[in-house]
């Protein structure tokens, strides 16, 4: 195999072979679910953020996606202002990336227990319908929230200090969730925590489903992917996921942005009577530009994390 070609297992769905048993396998997709996840928020980040301040800024706050870089750096830097609020989600991606892929696997299983699920005639591998990989990946965000919400909760008012030449309230991630628990307990700290599954259920289901859909049909008979097949895959498959669910998640920035307890149809109602429709589309740009670098970058990584596993394991 040439050094520009990847195995066309899909990074989430280790073959049997390559994980000869299941604690050998749950640490290897933590591994490589962390250098995945690291690298998604280290292409993406900025992208992120930009998002995050348009769709939780009052209108005129900026002119565009432009704008936002422009002052941000004007403000902090380019390093300090592009990456603002970086450190949650570098926490969490490991975590979060190996319950992602550990809760996939587990939606799998739960599939073949209740429908029949077609085998490889010549290997007798598990061959899922798009449908069943949807269903494994929407049930992929359900144990996968209870990390992703309040590390993205934490995220969003990194994210949003420190404005127009507002003073910075926190030093950090540790800093923001004393203050949350301070003022709100546990349930300041998860707030948001529907809204982000409302997303991710959905996005999720998009995300593997794309993924594996384009990586059968990019798939030669040899079975190997090149690296830019993989990156594509990857990268459309954020793309389907963000065009999905970007309102969901437009609502949920608010939810976990505002300084007081709101609900769901206030924010909603808010948002329409606002703007109608499309104030629930601010940042979709930045989003959809970071979605494919960003998920071209975790395939990529997580499956060159696999390779390096198998090499030393």
């Amino acid at each position: 195999m040439s050094t520009t070609e990847l195995d066309a297992t899909p990074a989430p769905t280790p073959t049997p072979a390559a994980a000869p048993s299941a604690t050998m396998s749950s640490l290897r997709s933590f591994f490589s679910g962390g250098v995945g996840g690291v690298c998604a928020v280290l292409t993406g980040h900025p992208f992120d953020l930009v998002k995050v301040r348009l769709q939780t800024s009052a209108p005129g706050t900026y002119t565009g996606t432009l704008d936002v870089v422009r002052k941000a750096v004007a403000q902090s830097g380019p390093v300090r202002g592009l990456y603002a609020g970086v450190s949650a989600p570098l926490i969490g991606v490991t975590p979060m990336f190996a319950v992602s892929f550990w809760g996939y696997d587990m939606g799998k299983q739960l599939v073949s227990a209740t429908s029949t699920v077609a085998k490889d005639p010549k290997t007798g591998a598990e061959l899922y319908s798009i449908s069943q990989i949807s269903a494994a990946g929407f049930f992929s965000a359900i144990p996968m929230t209870a990390i992703t919400a309040p590390f993205e909760r934490v995220k969003v008012l990194l994210q949003l200090q420190g404005q127009e030449g507002q003073k910075k309230q926190f030093n950090g991630s540790l800093d923001v969730v004393k203050h949350l628990y301070k003022t709100g307990g546990v349930r300041s700290v998860f707030r948001g925590s529907a809204a982000t599954l409302a997303r991710d259920g959905p996005g999720s289901a998009a995300y593997f489903a794309t993924y594996e859909y384009l990586k059968r049909k990019l798939s030669p008979e040899s079975g190997e992917l090149s690296l830019g097949a993989v990156m594509f895959a990857g990268g459309m498959a954020g793309v389907a996921m963000w065009l999905l669910v970007f309102p969901v998640d437009t609502v949920k920035s608010r939810l976990q942005g505002s300084a007081e307890k709101v609900s769901v149809g206030q924010v909603v109602r808010e948002v329409y009577g606002r703007s109608g429709v499309k104030g629930f589309f601010p940042g979709v740009g930045p989003a959809l530009m970071r979605s494919f670098p960003a998920n071209a970058a975790t395939f990529v990584g997580v499956e060159l994390a696999y390779k390096a596993w198998d090499s030393v394991f």
